[in-house]
């Protein structure tokens, strides 16, 4: 089956849960946010064309409900490249989303922190991003049903929705701290070395994930939004070794305030 084909399928089959014109990914330890009423949902392996997680923290469900009266899609936990499927894999469900309607897509991650004034537990907006998976979920064959050859990333995340996200946390308040996102490729963390090269590039989080991903969101004309909590100092920074159970331990404890800003924000949008 081919790529487009696999997108149709599990467009198909995500449109008995409803029409939702928002969708948010929540990353590591995070799956557990933004609870939703009358949800219908399905998990990764009941969606035909659908890659499934197989890692720890991400639950592999797509949920479709009501947040103030406002149906909203929440896909609780994400594939990564690290996981051994090809980028276009990886973006079958933001793109079977597009298909679906969705004109909105939130996403989140967790992080290292390695600019300076960064911390655990601290949730930053991205700005922007850099690309260091040394691979891009468009290459090959363009899908023109989603967009152009070369699609412009000059905004990938949205500055309307940055703004709007800002006035509503200071409203709640919660401290929004705003950064410049790369992405690796995984899975082993990144050296010293590294992350003071990816400083100099003028990174100031670093994860394995959520670039993909807004890639395909652009190329597919949705507008994005980005949220990082940052669970950890990068590599070299603390002296302390990293572990993946230090980052869900974080979000974990993050998680009560970015549902609660999630909550405000969405109806919003």
């Amino acid at each position: 089956m081919d790529m487009m084909a696999r997108i149709e399928q599990a467009a198909r089959a995500l449109s008995q849960l409803g029409q939702p014109r928002a969708a948010v990914v929540l990353g590591s330890g995070l799956s557990d946010v933004l609870p939703l009423e009358g949800v219908l949902a399905l998990s990764f392996g009941d969606v035909p064309g659908f890659p499934v997680p197989t890692v720890a923290g991400h639950a592999g469900r797509v949920e479709v409900g009501k947040l103030a009266d406002r149906e909203v899609l929440v896909q609780r936990g994400r594939i990564h490249y690290y996981e051994g499927y090809d980028l276009a894999e990886v973006v079958i469900p933001i793109r079977a989303y597009a298909l679906l309607g969705v004109k909105t897509l939130v996403i989140t991650n967790a992080s290292g922190g390695i600019a300076e004034g960064l911390h655990p537990g601290d949730l930053v907006l991205l700005s922007d991003h850099i690309n260091m998976l040394g691979a891009n979920p468009l290459r090959g064959p363009n899908l023109d049903r989603f967009g152009p050859r070369f699609p412009d990333m000059t905004s990938a995340y949205d500055p309307e929705l940055r703004a709007l996200t800002k006035e509503v946390a200071q409203g709640l308040g919660i401290e929004l701290k705003e950064g410049v996102y790369v992405a690796t490729m995984g899975p082993s963390y990144e050296t010293p070395a590294e992350i003071r090269a990816f400083k100099t590039l003028g990174a100031d989080l670093v994860g394995m994930s959520t670039v993909p991903e807004v890639i395909a969101a652009r190329h597919a004309g949705l507008k994005v939004l980005g949220i990082s909590c940052v669970t950890n100092y990068a590599a070299g920074l603390s002296g302390q070794p990293l572990s993946h159970e230090e980052v869900i331990e974080t979000t974990r404890r993050k998680a009560a305030e970015l549902s609660r800003l999630l909550t405000a924000l969405l109806p919003k949008l």
